[in-house]
């Protein structure tokens, strides 16, 4: 897995264009923390996080799907979300995180590396420079 700058991944963020208007940011914890706080310097908006897990810390399948780990303690409804996670490989976690926020008024995605509405990349995966 290679890996990119700091200063690259940051210009990534910085001239991403972003379209809509959010209300709130939701963050897929733990990976889409970062990526959150990062993407909130330029829109400046709440910043919730929804606790799912998939994944062990070297990334390999933990469960046979996406579990919820703590309840969602934000109102999502009739709100337009940007969710945020770091990578996007199956989609499983994004799906399931769309389900249990069915209720919102709009959701999109956005991912440092993969599939997404917003994506700073569309690649083999690699080591985000945050990740010590």
């Amino acid at each position: 897995m290679g890996g990119k700058t700091f200063e690259e991944v940051m210009e990534r963020f910085r001239t991403l264009p972003i379209e809509e208007e959010f209300d709130l940011i939701v963050a897929i914890a733990n990976g889409g923390i970062v990526p959150a706080a990062i993407i909130n310097q330029r829109l400046q908006k709440e910043i919730h996080l929804l606790k799912i897990n998939l994944r062990d810390e070297n990334q390999r399948p933990k469960y046979d799907h996406p579990q919820l780990v703590a309840p969602i303690d934000f109102d999502f409804h009739d709100k337009r979300i940007l969710l945020v996670d770091d990578r996007i490989k199956t989609g499983s976690t994004i799906l399931f995180a769309r389900e249990l926020l069915k209720e919102a008024k709009l959701i999109k995605t956005f991912a440092v590396n993969g599939n997404a509405d917003y994506a700073l990349y569309d690649e083999a995966c690699f080591k985000f420079p945050w990740i010590v």
